[in-house]
C-alpha cells in the first residue's frame, strides 16, 4: 500500500476510535443532557483523596463528587494508549488498514482485477501478484493497482491473491466468470479507472483534432441561429471554453448545451474527467440550461468502448440529461492509438458505446464530420442512434440523415471568453 494511503487510513481509524471513546466517556460520565445525574450516597469513610484512587474528593457529608471516567484527557497521560503494540483497539485499526480485497470484471474473453484497499480505494505502489487456476501468475508490472489478462476462454476461474509483506488479504480468493461475448452493459467499480488530469500529462492525452473543415467555402455561419418550430440553437462545451458564465449564456439565446464528460488518453488509453465537467453540469442546470454529454474516444475495440460509456454512465449518475449521450470519434492528430482503426472496428466501438448507454436508459448518439461518417463509418449500422455533423457551411453538403449540426467552431456567445462551438438541434425535446 503506498505509504501516503496507509498513513491516512491509520489516521482515520486512530480519529474514529478517538471519537467514540470521547463519547463514551462523556456519557458514562453523566455529562450530558443538560443536567446532573444523581448520585448514590456513599457511606463516610476515613480514607483520605489519595486512598481512594483518584476517584474525586469526598464533600463534608462523605458523598464522592466524581465519578471513574469524568476525567476525559486521562488517556493523555497513557504512554501505551497510541502504542498499537500495547493497545489492542489500535492494533486492530492498523490491521484493517492494511486489509486488501479484489473487485473482478470481465466485458469479453478477459479478466480486469482491482486490487482496492478498506475504503475501496485503489492500492498503487506495489508489484501485486495474482493467480489464476490453471493458467499462472500474473503481476502488476506498472504498480497501478489493476492487472488486466486478456484473451481468455470463457467460463469460470478462481483468482487468488498472493500474499505480500505488510498486507493482509480479506478474501484473498473469489470465483469470477469470463465472458464469451459483449453483453453491453456498465462496468461494477468503474470509478476506479476514471483519472483527474492531475494523474495525467495532459499535453500528450488530450489530443482530440478537429476534422471538419473550418469555413469550407467562405460561407460558414458564426453567430448564434434563430430557434424555429422545429429546431433549437445550442452550444457545445469542454475545458477548453475555460470558466462560463452560464446564466449570461442563457440570457444570450442558448437553450441547450453538450458539455464534455470526459476523453480516453490518447497515448496510455486512460479514461480521465473533464476538468470542467462537474463546473459545466451544474452551472447549466443551476441556470436553467437543457444539457446532454459527449465523451471523447480512443477506444480500440468493444471492450475499451464499453469501458468508456460505463465511465460516462458514472460521471452523469447525479446529473439529469434532457440530451443524448454521444461518442466523439475525432482523430488525435494522427498519432492516436486509435487513430488507424480500420472502417469495420470503428463502427463497432460506436455501436459498442451506444448499446451501452442505450442499455441503461439513455439516448445514445454518434458525433462526427461529414468526411469521417463517408469514410470511416458504416453510417447504416448506427441509424438506430443520433447523428451529430459537424460541417462549417451555410449549409451541409453531407447526403444522410442527422439529428444534430454543429455549424460552425468560431462562435461567439455572451458568457464565454473565446470561440465555442454552435450548434441547431432537430430533436424533439419537451
Amino acid at each position: 500500500m503506498d505509504s501516503k494511503i496507509r498513513r491516512m487510513a491509520i489516521l482515520a481509524s486512530l480519529g474514529m476510535i478517538l471519537l467514540v471513546s470521547l463519547l463514551v466517556l462523556y456519557t458514562n460520565g453523566g455529562m450530558g443532557g443538560g443536567g446532573t445525574p444523581a448520585k448514590t450516597p456513599q457511606p463516610q469513610t476515613e480514607d483520605t483523596e489519595e486512598g481512594q484512587g483518584g476517584q474525586g474528593n469526598a464533600g463534608s457529608n462523605g458523598v464522592v463528587n466524581g465519578q471513574i471516567g469524568d476525567d476525559l484527557s486521562a488517556f493523555l497521560r497513557d504512554d501505551t494508549f497510541f502504542d498499537p503494540e500495547k493497545n489492542p483497539v489500535l492494533e486492530a485499526a492498523k490491521d484493517n488498514a492494511a486489509r486488501l480485497s479484489m473487485v473482478v470484471t470481465s466485458v469479453e474473453k478477459d479478466l480486469r482485477i482491482q486490487i482496492v484497499d478498506m475504503q475501496g480505494e485503489l492500492v498503487t505502489g506495489e508489484s501485486f501478484l495474482v493467480k489464476l487456476e490453471g493458467l499462472g501468475e500474473y503481476k502488476d508490472l506498472d504498480k497501478d493497482g489493476i492487472i488486466y489478462v486478456g484473451d481468455l476462454p470463457a467460463g469460470e476461474y478462481r483468482v487468488e491473491l498472493l500474499p505480500l509483506e505488510g498486507y493482509r488479504m480479506s478474501a484473498n480468493e473469489t470465483k469470477v466468470r469470463v465472458k464469451d461475448k459483449v453483453e453491453y452493459v456498465a462496468i461494477d467499480d468503474i470509478s476506479l479507472l476514471i483519472l483527474t488530469e492531475a494523474d495525467i500529462d495532459v499535453a500528450a492525452e488530450d489530443t482530440a483534432v478537429a476534422d471538419a473543415v473550418a469555413d469550407a467555402d467562405k460561407t460558414e455561419i458564426q453567430q448564434l441561429q434563430k430557434t424555429t418550430g422545429g429546431s433549437r440553437v445550442g452550444i457545445d462545451v469542454s475545458k477548453w471554453n475555460g470558466n462560463i458564465d452560464w446564466d449570461r449564456v442563457k440570457n444570450a439565446g442558448v437553450e441547450f448545451a453538450i458539455i464534455r464528460a470526459g476523453y480516453r488518453g490518447s497515448v496510455t488509453g486512460s479514461l480521465v474527467e473533464d476538468s470542467c465537467f462537474t463546473a459545466n453540469m451544474r452551472g447549466a442546470a443551476a441556470s436553467g440550461v437543457p444539457v446532454g454529454v459527449y465523451f471523447f474516444t480512443q477506444a480500440v475495440n468493444e471492450v475499451e468502448a464499453v469501458e468508456e460509456a460505463s465511465a460516462v454512465l458514472q460521471l452523469i449518475r447525479e446529473y439529469d440529461l434532457d440530451y443524448p449521450v454521444f461518442i466523439d470519434t475525432e482523430g488525435a492528430g494522427g498519432n492516436g492509438r486509435a487513430d488507424n482503426l480500420d472502417v469495420d472496428t470503428r463502427t463497432l466501438v460506436c455501436e459498442a458505446f451506444c448499446r451501452t448507454i442505450a442499455n441503461a436508459g439513455y439516448t445514445a448518439g454518434v458525433y462526427a464530420s461529414r468526411n469521417w461518417y463517408n469514410n470511416n463509418l458504416h453510417v447504416e449500422n448506427l441509424e438506430n442512434y443520433c447523428i451529430w455533423l459537424a460541417e462549417y457551411r451555410h449549409a451541409p453538403l453531407y447526403q444522410g440523415f442527422y439529428h444534430m449540426w454543429q455549424y460552425t467552431s468560431k462562435g461567439a456567445i455572451d458568457g464565454i471568453e473565446g470561440n465555442v462551438d454552435m450548434n441547431i438541434s432537430y430533436l424533439q425535446i419537451q
